[in-house]
């Protein structure tokens, strides 16, 4: 039904850092704490695209929280391949939805959740690593999910349109602290 674990994964991610007051990021698993300072919180939305060559190809879009430890989880999630909802919800309690995606820069789309303009710069020197930990809840228990990778990073400008009474309507009308594109990332999904 699924590949075991760990994925290999290829592609491009065009990620977007929003600063939200902590009172209105949405509720975590217990035992899952926001990383906040001075009463904010830091949330990424991102558009990702992996490509043929990976373990799979498919299309998400996501928003994650930064938690305490120096990890991610993920607060919202959809993917338009039944594969990676499916082995994301049982390997790793990935909270995945499937819903209709387009990505190609300049545009996404996921009807009813969001939209976006993507205009990404040039590229900067040299590949950058990508460690990007996760955590998340499932009943009592929390599941970490190592995540290591390499990205060349270009810097970017999203202009997103998000649905405020979409499952997102917590970034609509906010403006992101910045954008960047992880362009031609490679990652290991998974122990």
């Amino acid at each position: 039904m699924y590949p075991p674990s760990p994925w290999h994964l290829r592609g491009q991610l065009y990620l977007s850092v929003f600063v939200l007051p902590h009172h209105e990021v949405p509720t975590l698993p217990p035992g899952i704490r926001p990383l906040t300072v001075a009463g904010r919180t830091l949330v990424g939305a991102a558009w990702v695209n992996y490509e043929p060559g990976g373990t799979l190809h498919y299309r998400e879009l996501l928003a994650a929280v930064l938690v305490r430890p120096l990890r991610f989880s993920i607060l919202n999630i959809w993917v338009d391949s039944p594969e990676s909802c499916a082995g994301g919800r049982d390997m790793w309690a990935i909270p995945k939805d499937l819903t209709e995606l387009t990505i190609a820069s300049p545009a996404a789309a996921a009807p009813g959740i969001a939209r976006a303009g993507i205009a990404v710069g040039r590229r900067l020197p040299g590949r950058w690593p990508t460690p990007l930990p996760l955590v998340q809840g499932r009943a009592h228990d929390l599941i970490r999910t190592p995540v290591r990778g390499t990205a060349a990073l270009r810097p970017s400008r999203i202009d997103w349109s998000i649905d405020p009474d979409g499952p997102l309507g917590y970034l609509a009308g906010r403006r992101p602290l910045l954008s960047v594109t992880l362009s031609d990332f490679r990652l290991r999904f998974g122990a």
